[in-house]
């Protein structure tokens, strides 16, 4: 666990930097050598640059920042010829056989035979990438009670010149953009019992809303843990998040992840040079999650503005706090998080239909708002869900289903004025 010091968010070109007097020269030292290497590409190997070589031979990215810029959100591609640079591909199939449920207890799903659990778009020189993903987008036309119209965007993904033959016959895909980085530090800190305080699986209260935790498998403790990092919770720490990215986006190995991201099928990619066993050592690994741990929470904004308050008041009688819970007790007078960090069935609309340890195909962790408001200023864009799919804060409200059904139909009721106070709301966080 890290202890979570205030930190300032950078730009691409500047790394952010420590702003508390009382941290140490060495917390210093590691936050900005694990900041390099979050933003510094790394090289195939064999290169002169021996701690930054060993990229692929499969991979999506060839640094962090790739995917999460300026340490914010990435979207999905925005023009038909836009590659997924930051939006990655995680592939699985049902587990039936034994040996298949055996890999869904570690890996949270059965991997495809050929392609693994990721898709990898790139490869290194002379050895091709597994794929190129595409979205193409319908339309779905709804109406407010008030009258006023609006258009959501759903995507269908496909994957296109395959390199290594089909796909399994019963694929599961799921599209997801890299989320934002700040809070995690703070995140990780939550006591479990905080977080389990708040789950309901089976709605005894009946109020509707069933959160539940996900059990995923922790790596260096060889057991089923809490996860509460990821699109469906489905990683248990920083450390392990972050060298799975390194592993799976990358193609960098680690003590976590010691083998090359090749399949059996794909006979090249194990023949080339490797950049050291590990790639990435712990000792650099530990800064990178050091400097991903400590990145700070924007601090809010407007909040004794009337149409706020306004706005806070309608967020909470519509019934969103009941997932983007306002509180938890250990974070004290730091920055809340606005999630509960548990599951919650959020219908088929968003439903990617590809289970993840606990989590079903239609459930998903409660992503935190802190920060939302300033995903534009950060990330460039005002692309939310995990696929990216709503093109501002008010289409991620309006595909919400399941079990917040009830707070987008709250949603649909109010008239512009309550809308613009509602949004007003989120901006601020």
């Amino acid at each position: 666990m890290h202890s979570t010091l205030a930190i300032a968010l950078g730009s691409l070109l500047a790394l952010p930097g420590l702003a508390n007097s009382d941290n140490t020269p060495q917390q210093h030292e590691d936050f900005a050598i694990g900041g390099a290497f979050f933003q510094q590409p790394w090289v195939i190997a064999p290169a002169s640059t021996t701690a930054r070589d060993g990229l692929g031979p499969l991979f999506k990215a060839n640094s962090c920042i790739t995917c999460h810029v300026g340490h914010g959100r990435g979207h999905p591609p925005l023009t038909d010829t836009e590659p997924f640079l930051s939006t990655l591909v995680k592939l699985g199939i049902p587990a039936h056989t034994t040996e298949q449920q055996a890999q869904a207890q570690t890996l949270g799903v059965a991997p495809d035979p050929t392609y693994g659990d990721h898709l990898q778009p790139l490869g290194i020189k002379g050895l091709p990438g597994e794929g190129t993903p595409r979205f193409t987008y319908s339309e779905i036309n709804g109406q407010f009670k008030d009258g006023e119209h609006y258009t959501l965007q759903k995507p269908t993904l496909t994957v296109e010149n395959l390199h290594y033959g089909a796909l399994a016959h019963d694929i599961q895909f799921s599209a997801r953009v890299a989320p934002p980085l700040p809070g995690m530090g703070l995140l990780e800190s939550i006591p479990e019992a905080e977080i389990l305080a708040n789950a309901d699986p089976d709605d005894t209260n009946g109020d509707g809303i069933s959160g539940k935790a996900n059990q995923v498998w922790d790596i260096a403790q060889q057991q089923t843990v809490l996860g509460r990092f990821s699109w469906k919770a489905n990683q248990p720490s920083i450390r392990q998040q972050s060298a799975d990215a390194f592993h799976n986006d990358m193609g960098i190995t680690s003590s976590l992840f010691p083998e090359q991201p090749c399949s059996a099928a794909q006979t090249d990619c194990h023949t080339l040079p490797d950049g050291g066993k590990p790639e990435i050592p712990d000792d650099l690994l530990e800064k990178v999650v050091f400097h991903v741990a400590n990145q700070s929470v924007p601090a809010r904004r407007e909040v004794d503005d009337p149409t706020v308050i306004q706005g806070q008041k309608l967020f909470q009688q519509a019934g969103c706090a009941a997932c983007h819970v306002a509180r938890f007790a250990a974070l004290n007078q730091q920055p809340q998080p606005y999630s509960d960090l548990l599951l919650h069935d959020m219908g088929a609309g968003l439903a990617d239909n590809r289970p993840e340890f606990s989590a079903s195909g239609s459930e998903w962790r409660t992503p935190p708002l802190w920060g939302i408001g300033l995903t534009e200023k950060i990330s460039g864009h005002t692309r939310f869900l995990h696929d990216g799919r709503a093109r501002n804060l008010l289409e991620a409200i309006l595909w919400h289903g399941g079990e917040s059904s009830q707070a987008q139909q709250s949603v649909l009721a109010m008239n512009t004025t309550e809308r613009k106070a509602l949004l007003r709301f989120l901006n601020s966080l």
